[in-house]
């Protein structure tokens, strides 16, 4: 079979107060097997942040202060292909050298996927997606701007320790929006020609049917002209 990888980024704070708030309400990836080069990671390898069932009820400092909270550079840790980096192994190699491995990986991941949008530009991954797949949705996607991230009231202090822990994704979101609204002007502008080309065609068949009747017009002149001359 042949498949379409396809995935939606968001702006990298807005994402992570959304994930805090929905581990604060009760929420966890127990489900989630991390498994990477055929094995799951080990506790020592993946440390959890909390002890019992969850972490329901945990503060922004506490969601920010544990080391191994994989809402760290989430986006760049999915997309990327971490058996480069011997998964969750952090002693294989230099952390600096693992960070760019790991964001070189997500980039060229992300450029090569048949689709991408982001959750800040609702319209334009609409109609990117439309335009990629030949296919429309039956209504508009809406931008909600009000969202339970944006309800949180953050310091300057805070939004730069949040972009700090996130600084991978960052980095992968700024790449990302240069090469979406690249990919959004592209499909405008060929669309533009594909519009210019279909109008240029329409007027050259209008003048072709234009001049056809002015010929027929001009033939049946002559014919009326010669019949009367004949006639007198």
């Amino acid at each position: 079979r042949n498949f379409y990888y396809i995935t939606i980024l968001r702006d990298p704070v807005s994402r992570y107060l959304s994930e805090w708030r929905h581990v604060q309400r009760g929420a966890t990836w127990k489900a989630s097997l991390h498994v990477c080069d055929g094995r799951s990671p080990t506790t020592e390898e993946l440390p959890s942040c909390y002890t019992g069932d969850d972490w329901s009820g945990c503060s922004l400092q506490e969601f920010m202060d544990c080391p191994y909270n994989l809402a760290n550079n989430r986006q760049v840790r999915m997309l990327s292909d971490l058996s480069l980096v011997g998964c969750y192994n952090l002693s294989v190699m230099p952390e600096e050298q693992r960070n760019k491995v790991l964001l070189d990986s997500a980039k060229e991941n992300l450029k090569r996927m048949a689709f991408f949008g982001l959750t800040e530009f609702q319209r334009k991954t609409q109609y990117l997606f439309e335009k990629t797949f030949n296919m429309n949705f039956i209504s508009p996607f809406t931008q909600y701007n009000s969202t339970r991230a944006s309800s949180v009231e953050i310091d300057k202090q805070t939004q730069q320790r949040i972009e700090a822990l996130n600084f991978l994704d960052m980095e992968l979101y700024d790449y990302a929006k240069d090469l979406f609204l690249q990919r959004y002007q592209y499909m405008r502008q060929k669309e533009h020609q594909e519009a210019r080309r279909k109008r240029q065609e329409q007027r050259k068949i209008l003048r072709a049917k234009q001049a056809h009747l002015r010929e027929q017009g001009e033939n049946s002149s002559s014919t009326d002209y010669i019949g009367n001359v004949e006639r007198w």
